[in-house]
């Protein structure tokens, strides 16, 4: 999980890595989860994050991780609107600041995003980029990663690999209308997707019915007017899966695989490992993730990635894109992996889920539920839930890890805990 350190970890969710920067609304949102940045500090590490993150949260995480908490740094820094972080630093007059913290130390820069302008930041405080020996060979791979987060990049690459793939294809977006009307001949139903998009924003699902009588199609402003999109069949989805690998110097390596939850193809949690249902793909997730692995080797990458497959009614899975950064889940399971270690539970069954409160609860009054009704995370079992994102800013929208010894145990504490805090239903 952590080779060497000090690192500084760098919450850089503003990036254009995933998402377009004109989409500065929901770049916002994902920032707001950088509080979970702090189950990766060691001591001697630095945390540069684009929102604050409450004394109470950090006490919580110190604890259960064993950090002395004058061992670290947070630096916060100010909004600076739909901007990199890199940005928000200069502009708040922290480079200088950083550029010491990180001199004392000896530190690398653990960037969320490998991306330009994290690259740019690496070299004006004078770091080297986590896993990579220099900037250099982090810049290298800057174009890999920038590619193979677009859809249209990664069915490129996906064919040349061999992944099972959806039906599909991309284009321009003043062709996107006639590509719809095409596939919608041969298929009931559609999906259209930016480009450059992650965890379901701007996807539009159409059928036949949406575009009847001469109905213009009508897309979202994701990717500007000559952005490019990607036109699929939409699968009878029983089940949206993923595998978490990480390229090192010895090659790829597997380190988790799940069930993604999803609304409306936006993600909403994940549960690990595979449920039952969908076991029987797991080597191939394996060969498809590894082969995916060495492809972005080749291309000089290094560091965490992931490959996302949805599952039919038939139980065939369908490779639906490439996450070429730390995603959603990479962060959580370092924490659980983490959290469990003392546990011998080397396997731990985790999720990490959203609910929304019936009332509005202070951190520490969060913690006293938890405590209450026997749910509170305890190092010595390696279970229970963990608040894992600070306190939400309307007290009501909590995330949260659970782990347990198995999956069973996982859904019957996530159960126990949606009536603790009264979630309303999801």
């Amino acid at each position: 999980m952590r080779e060497e350190g000090p690192f500084v970890v760098f919450a850089n969710f503003l990036s254009d890595l995933a998402v377009d920067l004109n989409e500065g609304q929901v770049l916002t949102q994902w920032s707001q989860q950088a509080p979970r940045k702090a189950w990766l500090l060691r001591p001697g590490d630095v945390l540069v994050t684009p929102v604050p993150l409450s004394r109470e949260f950090l006490r919580y995480a110190y604890d259960l991780t064993g950090v002395p908490p004058g061992s670290v740094t947070v630096v916060e820094v100010p909004p600076a609107g739909a901007v990199p972080l890199a940005r928000a630093v200069r502009e708040a007059g922290l480079s200088a600041h950083l550029r010491t913290l990180a001199a004392d130390r000896g530190a690398a820069l653990l960037p969320t995003a490998l991306d330009a302008s994290a690259i740019a930041f690496a070299r004006d405080i004078g770091l080297r980029v986590h896993p990579y020996p220099t900037v250099e060979a982090a810049e290298a791979a800057v174009k890999t990663t920038m590619l193979l987060n677009t859809k249209a990049g990664f069915r490129e690459a996906a064919r040349h690999l061999g992944l099972r793939l959806p039906v599909g294809r991309a284009c321009r977006r003043s062709e996107t209308e006639g590509v719809v009307r095409e596939l919608l001949r041969d298929h009931e139903h559609v999906v259209v997707k930016p480009d450059r998009s992650a965890g379901g924003h701007g996807m539009r699902f159409l059928s036949r019915d949406d575009l009847r009588g001469g109905a213009p199609l009508v897309l979202d402003a994701v990717g500007g007017p000559d952005g490019v999109w990607v036109v699929e069949e939409c699968l009878d989805v029983a089940e949206s899966v993923s595998i978490q690998l990480e390229v090192t110097a010895s090659g790829p390596r597997v380190l988790f695989s799940g069930a993604m939850r999803t609304d409306r193809g936006s993600f909403t949690g994940y549960v690990s490992p595979l449920p039952p249902s969908c076991a029987h793909l797991s080597d191939e997730l394996e060969e498809w993730g590894m082969a995916l692995g060495r492809h972005l080797a080749a291309h000089g990458y290094a560091g965490p990635f992931g490959l996302d497959a949805l599952v039919d009614a038939d139980g065939t899975a369908y490779a639906s894109e490439s996450n070429i950064r730390r995603t959603a889940t990479t962060t959580p399971h370092t924490m659980v992996m983490r959290l469990t270690a003392a546990s011998g539970n080397a396997r731990p069954a985790w999720s990490v889920a959203k609910g929304r409160a019936g009332q509005p609860l202070a951190f520490e009054a969060a913690l006293d539920r938890l405590r209450e009704h026997r749910l509170a995370f305890d190092p010595a079992r390696g279970e229970g839930v963990v608040l894992y994102a600070d306190e939400p800013a309307d007290g009501r929208s909590w995330r949260y890890a659970v782990v347990a010894g198995d999956a069973g145990d996982v859904a019957e504490q996530e159960a126990a805990l949606a009536e603790a805090f009264a979630f309303e239903d999801r």
